[in-house]
């Protein structure tokens, strides 16, 4: 990034006592960095240069993850404000304490920052190995997967019908293989206060298809709901991976498959999700599913 583009990317603008500052649309490397954020500073003119690093960390933390590296590389005034914990802890989600200390593993940080990188580089697994957590490195939003073992899945508990194992590739302890049945039905829920507010979320069942034992699992499509209160969405799904009715599957950066369950708005009023991926119309038998969990995670 040329040293050029630090002489414009900021502006400070004072208006009765408030500074504006504005990184205008800017085009580097084929990516827009843009924010706009607003500080109360005692003061008529001021040159950003002027400005304390703790004041520059304020006016960071304002913006992104995203916008907060980049000026650091714009311009080298902001390079010791970046990396100040004030911004940091304002892009983790304010319960993060209350989420790493159910982590199943301790997590070791020496800054904000570093916790920042380390939860939106990987999941870890908290609530005792049953749910996986990170944040999104661009919203920082959070996501969660809810483990199989998080889930109800009718006779799971039934070893003819379901075998729970352990695979060298899943995130969790366990993940379940359906050995036969007539009626599956596999719902996950979580409550809203666990999620960032104001923030559209989408869900996702992780899963994947033993190919030397499926059968009957295309026979009927299968059908996905999602429920928040009043709203409900739903659609269907082949599982013949190509020839989705309403919904594809789609294959995963992890070696997994995925299907949409639906998107829901988080308004920060508290409620439950209500999450659910069915085939229980057809009489048929079917086998050969293997399900990770269902994942959340914003699509803002």
């Amino acid at each position: 990034m040329s040293s050029s583009y630090a002489s414009h990317v900021v502006y400070v603008t004072t208006l009765y006592n408030k500074l504006d500052v504005r990184l205008p649309q800017c085009h580097c490397g084929g990516a827009t960095a843009a924010a706009s954020i607003s500080v109360i500073l005692p003061m008529a003119e001021t040159r950003l240069e002027a400005l304390p690093t703790e004041c520059l960390s304020h006016v960071l933390s304002f913006t992104s993850p995203r916008d907060a590296c980049r000026s650091s590389l714009a311009a080298e005034i902001f390079r010791d404000a970046a990396v100040s914990d004030l911004i940091w802890e304002k892009f983790l989600p304010s319960d993060y304490r209350e989420i790493i200390s159910n982590s199943v593993s301790p997590l070791q940080f020496s800054s904000k920052k570093e916790l920042f990188k380390k939860l939106s580089s990987s999941p870890i697994l908290i609530d005792g190995g049953k749910k996986t957590f990170w944040v999104d490195k661009y919203t920082n939003k959070k996501c969660y997967m809810l483990s199989a073992r998080e889930l109800s899945i009718t006779w799971s508990s039934n070893s003819l019908c379901w075998c729970w194992k352990t695979l060298p590739h899943s995130r969790f302890p366990e993940a379940v293989e359906l050995i036969m049945v007539h009626w599956l039905e596999i719902k996950g829920k979580i409550n809203t206060r666990k999620l960032s507010p104001n923030t559209t979320y989408a869900a996702y069942i992780v899963l994947e298809i033993n190919v030397s034992r499926a059968f009957g699992l295309s026979a009927v499509p299968t059908e996905v709901s999602i429920e928040v209160g009043d709203y409900k969405t739903g659609g269907r799904i082949c599982m013949n991976r190509d020839e989705g009715v309403e919904r594809v599957i789609h294959k995963r950066g992890d070696g997994w498959l995925e299907v949409k369950l639906g998107e829901f708005c988080n308004y920060g009023c508290e409620k439950e999700v209500k999450m659910e991926f069915r085939e229980i119309k057809g009489q048929q038998l079917k086998g050969g599913l293997v399900v990770e969990g269902i994942e959340l995670r914003p699509i803002d």
